[in-house]
């Protein structure tokens, strides 16, 4: 066991390709983090965007009879 690590350690070669696989898997984590940062933000502007609708949808509705607000939600579920 010890000479094998002795000789993986020693061969210059064997050390570059393990440095290149260690390069790619991190190059891939950071891809998927990235990633999923990425969706998080979007998924958060979606958010705030129906938010956004539904308090205007709460605002037309508010201090109306219920047929005014019948008429002003028309144009809303279009």
């Amino acid at each position: 066991m010890t000479a094998l690590l002795g000789f993986i350690l020693s061969n210059p070669t064997v050390i570059a390709i393990l440095a290149g696989v260690i390069g790619i898997v991190a190059a891939l984590f950071k891809g998927r983090i990235d990633g999923a940062a990425k969706e998080r933000q979007k998924r958060t502007e979606e958010r705030l965007k129906a938010r956004d609708i539904a308090d205007d949808i709460d605002d037309a509705v508010a201090g109306r009879a219920p047929a005014a607000n019948r008429e002003e939600l028309k144009r809303w579920g279009k």
